[in-house]
């Protein structure tokens, strides 16, 4: 008899600590679920397409082309620069890799021009490779007067030609 009331007890003590434990497990429920949101969250974040650096620039044409002033500006020149071509495995890992471009030659076209606002005279570059359909390069000229679109909370951020806007006259 002794032995099956030591069963029966230790029945109950582990029928007790299950009881325990699942109840336990029911506060920790919530914090369970928050974990596994968050490796999911980080899983496809670090799983997302990288930007491509001439959607960034498309997007910061469109930008400037919506709110931008015009102001009158001049070209300096128009260059051609060899691509710098980066070591893929320099970033490591989680690198983000350049995606192919349209230009087959290894070669971007550079705008070079100058505005004033202010007082302060700005001068930059701004790559119109791909944009070459929209202007005839050949009237293109140093020293020929151009619109510039710039953006008034920062001035120095600026475009002479968009996909549906061109500054050169």
């Amino acid at each position: 008899m002794c032995d099956a009331a030591s069963f029966s007890n230790g029945w109950r003590n582990q029928r007790q600590a299950l009881k325990e434990f699942l109840q336990n497990s029911r506060e920790l429920l919530p914090l369970i679920g928050l974990a596994l949101f968050a490796i999911a969250i980080l899983y496809f974040w670090l799983r997302r397409k990288p930007e491509d650096a001439g959607e960034i620039e498309r997007q910061r044409r469109a930008y400037l082309n919506k709110v931008g002033r015009i102001v009158e500006g001049q070209v300096l020149e128009i260059a051609e620069h060899a691509r710098e071509v980066k070591d893929a495995k320099s970033g490591g890992m989680f690198a983000r890799q350049p995606r192919g471009t349209a230009v087959s030659n290894g070669t971007r076209k550079l705008i070079h021009y100058t505005y004033s606002i202010s007082g302060v005279t700005y001068e930059t570059a701004q790559d119109i490779t791909g944009l070459e359909e929209r202007l005839v390069l050949s009237r293109v000229a140093a020293g020929q007067t151009a619109s510039v679109k710039y953006d008034p909370s920062n001035p120095s951020n600026s475009i002479l030609i968009a996909d549906d806007w061109s500054g050169l006259h």
